[in-house]
């Protein structure tokens, strides 16, 4: 009978073990002065690619009823201005390496057609082309970041392209931007000196990259009040050997940044996996894509430090994100592709790693902004939907350009069959008021997790929260139902003094403000 009875409390206690609730210490480094996340974290991406630029940004049919500031939709413009975007990357991409920035300009009529060869072999009118461009990002209140043509294009018409956008005196190119109604410069820092450069950028290697990088930036000039910060076109994903020879050819006052792209699959680059029908097994094997980006940048970061010991060289993650299969019934070569609560676990994460870096990651842009890959926006006509990921950024944005306030703690596993990954992750930042902001995520599709949070250095009268979390992680936004998953108040935490106890939803992510 005693057998009997202990074995019974050894199931019931397997079983409550099984849902009880985990509990972590976080500690939160307010004395930090050290590092401050730079805005250009919370870039973005848009390329000549699907319906991203036209009928997505640009109206294809300009009598569409929208807001609209000639062929610029201002509903689009509206709500990333409300997220505070900071930069917008352009043409490409894949695209910017075919792209002769002298087809879009002047008369749209006077352009000429050409074909997106990168892209689906579509017409490509031209008619959104530099000036366009930097309308919209002065609309958008935002840093412009130009990718260059290396791939086919010469120094020449690169240096020509600078000179264009950013004197301010007499010359041939400078008088036709004035014809072409922008008297003053546009004083463009950012520049891109090509586009993956061993792959769809030229199919390079390292050695003849770095030579042809600094024979480009070489004629990359500086006019008065418009200094470049130049970005070579840097690895892909794990390619440690092109960090490796790239910092050690090209000297870190050559460049401003220096770029690397990662992309999360779930299953292959062949059968990347649905964006909306997946189950637990390809939300893991997401987030655990997700999370191996840090690995990379602990990496490439330590080759960067043998050459650039004092980080001068920013490392830009200037495309990024999860890329699923397209969306059955739309052009596979447009890249339209739905977004769900995986997806902004997967933002949230990612976001969270790169505030975690920020002495050395000073940019980094989502692929792309609207209707392609893991976009903020999607479009259907007049219809527009703010996806899961959008409210991501949304509630991330008190961190642009706050510093940086190291947390510690360690995290319960998220286990799933044999393999296991860290449930939670966070970040902090104090921005010029002294306000705290914690943003963490659980990525635990069924444990809550409590966080008891201390704090060196700061004190706080009152604590406000935000939550987003839907109830499967399959949950999207459409355009019959727009705000299915959309940020609510959050109010379980309770304050003890100077610490507080955060009770974590599963698959969540929080935003606590503290004041």
């Amino acid at each position: 009978m005693m057998k009997k009875l202990t074995t019974t409390l050894f199931i019931i206690g397997i079983s409550i073990a099984a849902f009880a609730q985990e509990t972590v210490s976080m500690q939160v480094n307010a004395k930090a002065d050290k590092d401050k996340i730079s805005r250009f974290i919370y870039g973005h991406f848009a390329e000549h690619l699907g319906r991203c630029i036209y009928d997505g940004f640009y109206l294809e049919d300009s009598t569409m009823n929208v807001p609209k500031q000639g062929r610029i939709r201002m509903d689009i413009v509206s709500a990333l201005k409300t997220i505070n975007i900071p930069l917008l990357r352009w043409p490409g991409g894949c695209f910017a390496d075919r792209y002769h920035w002298s087809d879009g300009i002047g008369p749209k009529d006077k352009r000429p057609l050409r074909i997106n060869s990168t892209w689906g072999m579509v017409p490509e009118d031209n008619s959104f082309g530099t000036d366009e461009f930097l309308q919209l990002c002065n609309l958008l209140n935002c840093e412009p970041y130009i990718a260059g043509n290396v791939g086919t294009g010469t120094p020449q018409q690169m240096s020509d392209w600078i000179e264009y956008l950013n004197f301010g005196g007499k010359s041939a190119l400078a008088d036709m931007r004035r014809a072409n109604g922008h008297a003053d410069p546009y004083k463009v820092a950012f520049w891109g000196v090509g586009n993956e450069s061993w792959g769809c950028g030229g199919d390079m290697t390292p050695e003849y990259y770095a030579d042809l990088y600094k024979r480009y930036a070489a004629f990359c000039l500086n006019y008065p009040g418009a200094p470049l910060k130049k970005i070579m076109s840097g690895a892909n994903a794990d390619d440690y050997n092109w960090t490796e020879v790239s910092m050690k050819n090209v000297r870190p006052n050559q460049m401003w940044g220096y770029s690397m792209h990662y992309y999360t699959i779930v299953n292959n680059w062949q059968h990347k996996g649905s964006a909306t029908n997946f189950n637990e097994e390809e939300y893991f094997k997401g987030l655990k894509s997700c999370l191996h980006i840090e690995d990379l940048i602990n990496k490439h970061s330590a080759i960067m430090d043998k050459y650039d010991p004092q980080k001068k060289v920013s490392l830009c993650v200037d495309e990024w994100g999860i890329w699923t299969d397209p969306e059955p019934g739309t052009n596979g070569a447009f890249l339209y592709q739905q977004n769900s609560l995986r997806d902004a676990l997967i933002a949230a994460s990612s976001l969270n790693i790169f505030n975690k870096h920020c002495d050395r990651i000073r940019m980094a842009n989502l692929a792309q902004t609207v209707n392609v890959l893991q976009a903020l926006v999607l479009t259907q006509k007049e219809k527009m939907v703010l996806t899961p990921t959008y409210y991501i950024f949304d509630l991330y944005k008190y961190h642009q350009d706050a510093t940086l306030l190291p947390v510690s703690f360690f995290s319960p596993d998220y286990k799933y069959g044999e393999e296991s990954i860290p449930a939670v992750n966070a970040s902090a930042s104090k921005d010029s008021n002294g306000v705290i902001h914690i943003t963490l995520v659980n990525i635990d599709p069924k444990n809550k997790i409590t966080i008891n949070t201390s704090f060196n250095g700061a004190a706080f009268k009152t604590a406000e929260g935000q939550v987003l979390t839907s109830a499967n992680f399959t949950d999207i936004n459409t355009f019959d139902n727009p705000n299915k998953v959309k940020p609510a108040a959050f109010s379980d935490f309770k304050k003890n003094g100077n610490e507080l106890s955060i009770n974590l939803p599963p698959m969540s992510a929080t935003l606590i403000t503290l004041k």
